[in-house]
């Protein structure tokens, strides 16, 4: 029999903590929750979490800060509430490293439905070998593997986890236009909100870093009323 997954929320409103553990409680799930960093620090000492909650706006550090501390020690799912106003935390949170977020208010089903989700992709199992997943396009070279991205002179580009994961979206499917829905399930997952902005902004930033890397490089287009058209060919490496 599984044991079940141990999640940790880490809230400061003690009302909205004890409502998402009593969520998560019933859906079977063994729940820890925390107020604060310290408190956090204190829970991670005891218990491993399988999925952590964290919410943006906490006393002393806040969320967005704790989140880039845990992804660069850990690589446990990190699901961010932010408030429905604050798309450019949303954007930073995922930058940062976090896996998702749920925006508030939101409702019991859309949580638990995202946590089953992060959950179940933290599950499934690797396989033992996989294909070389290396590629060229234009002047650079992507290592999907690694994560990382650097240009045929081997000059790193520093990229951010949104940003990476922007640009293995058009790597995978190079000369097709991709709407920004299809773009945000890719980096996002399904349920994403149809009205954010995150891919915008993270291709603007895109842009600014292959630019600055390789001077003149304008591989990602803007299709009117479409979405965004990768114009470079991609080559596998052996």
């Amino acid at each position: 029999m599984t044991a079940p997954a141990t999640i940790v929320v880490v809230e400061d409103d003690a009302e909205i903590a004890e409502m998402i553990a009593g969520l998560l409680r019933a859906e079977g799930y063994l729940v820890h929750t925390a107020g604060d960093a310290h408190a956090l620090g204190a829970v991670l000492a005891a218990v491993r979490p399988d999925l952590l909650i964290l919410d943006v706006m906490l006393p002393g550090e806040d969320g967005l800060s704790i989140c880039r501390r845990m992804r660069a020690a850990s690589a446990v799912p990190i699901l961010m509430l932010t408030a429905r106003s604050d798309e450019i935390d949303r954007v930073l949170g995922l930058e940062m490293g976090a896996d998702d977020y749920v925006v508030k208010p939101f409702g019991p089903r859309e949580l638990v439905a995202r946590v089953r989700a992060r959950l179940r992709r933290a599950a499934d199992p690797q396989p033992v070998s996989r294909p070389n997943r290396r590629y060229a396009f234009d002047r650079f070279v992507i290592d999907l593997d690694a994560r990382q991205c650097a240009t045929a002179e081997g000059e790193e580009v520093s990229l951010t986890t949104g940003e990476f994961d922007l640009l293995a979206c058009f790597v995978g499917a190079p000369r097709r236009v991709l709407t920004r829905d299809f773009i945000l399930d890719k980096i996002r997952g399904r349920g994403a909100d149809p009205f954010d902005r995150t891919v915008d902004m993270l291709v603007s930033r895109l842009r600014k870093k292959l630019d600055a890397a390789s001077p003149g490089t304008a591989l990602v287009g803007t299709v009117r009323n479409g979405g965004y058209l990768f114009t470079a060919t991609v080559k596998p490496l052996t």
